[in-house]
């Protein structure tokens, strides 16, 4: 007989529905994606990034009015957050410290200056958020000004809905007239030094009431305006390298600092050098409605004109030959080709 019979055929059977599960509310919870309504949270300015923490004005321009050191939240992992950004805040937004809130959220943006590594890759870098005005910072020489880099941020700032400015540098080393010909015609307020002096209360009223990024090419003295125009601001500054010609990064973060002036107060956005400037992520259509003049005449051209000098019967270069637009309009069409002849080898 084998030990099998020597069951009790009135032993209960057991199966898997006999154990007993211990419960788990939290683990058994179904998953929502419900999140915190955050009422209690407060708007502040990122002001600055640093390896995942980000310092943010809070309660701007108010009584309250302080820096505090944040996170962003999990749920906002995938979600870019950059200078100029305007976010809300939770948590501990004192400012005390080894204190850190927690972004919880980024409003509206109103503009987004971005670029590419070149102009075949669509990933495009995002710059700045919420900035209203470019100042193209060059130099007349030391380095050498290069137009077709111009081109590229007036392409970038057009696409992105803000006005550029152009500062010339170094104007005791050489001319800028020659350089600043190639601009004529386009409307681009441009402020030159004089003897080595820059027209600090001009451009300073330039900056009042806006969000300014300054923008321009190693080695042309970007640093030194801002620390002029922002005498705490401390950005480092760099030479021009005698035997390759190329300035030396000296900012390494895109940082905005607060502009105090006679004309009122603003907000400068001072980013690191670059020596290219990728328009991958463009649109060429925002190019020309830059040029509103133009633009009204460019209805009248054939479908698909590129307006560019070799475009078969271009409304706006008919209307530039017979002096329809004035003694600008040759300038204006100039400077508009230039930008547009960035894209002619794209598809």
């Amino acid at each position: 007989m084998s030990w099998l019979d020597d069951l009790d055929d009135d032993e209960p059977e057991f199966d898997e529905s006999s154990v007993r599960v211990r419960p788990n509310p939290k683990a058994n919870r179904p998953r929502t994606k419900r999140r915190p309504a955050h009422e209690d949270a407060r708007i502040a300015r990122v002001l600055g990034v640093d390896r995942g923490r980000y310092t943010v004005l809070v309660d701007e321009d108010g009584p309250d009015e302080h820096l505090v050191l944040a996170v962003r939240a999990r749920e906002l992992r995938r979600t870019p957050i950059v200078t100029g950004d305007r976010v809300r805040v939770v948590g501990d937004t004192s400012g005390a410290e080894g204190t850190l809130a927690r972004i919880v959220g980024v409003e509206e943006r109103t503009s987004l200056l971005r670029r590419s590594a070149d102009d075949t890759d669509q990933v495009e870098r995002i710059i700045v958020a919420n900035a209203d005005q470019m100042l193209i910072v060059v130099a007349a020489a030391d380095p050498e000004p290069r137009e077709r880099l111009v081109d590229r941020y007036l392409v970038a700032a057009l696409d992105a809905g803000i006005r550029p400015l152009l500062v010339v540098t170094k104007t005791d080393l050489a001319d800028p007239q020659p350089f600043l010909r190639h601009f004529e015609g386009l409307d681009l307020a441009v402020f030159t030094s004089a003897k080595g002096e820059m027209p600090l209360e001009r451009i300073g009223a330039a900056l009042a009431g806006h969000a300014t990024v300054f923008v321009g090419h190693s080695g042309v003295g970007k640093s030194t305006l801002v620390n002029a125009l922002v005498p705490d601001a401390n950005r480092a500054t760099g030479h021009v390298n005698v035997v390759t010609g190329r300035g030396r990064h000296t900012s390494s973060s895109t940082v905005s600092l607060r502009y105090v002036g006679a004309a009122g107060r603003g907000w400068v956005i001072d980013t690191p050098g670059v020596r290219s400037f990728g328009l991958g992520h463009v649109d060429r259509a925002n190019i020309l409605k830059a040029f509103t003049d133009l633009a009204e005449i460019a209805q009248e051209c054939p479908r698909g004109c590129t307006h560019l000098p070799d475009a078969p019967d271009c409304a706006i270069v008919e209307a530039v030959a017979e002096g329809r637009l004035g003694p600008t309009g040759a300038g204006r069409l100039d400077s508009l080709q230039r930008l547009l002849a960035t894209f002619a080898d794209r598809a």
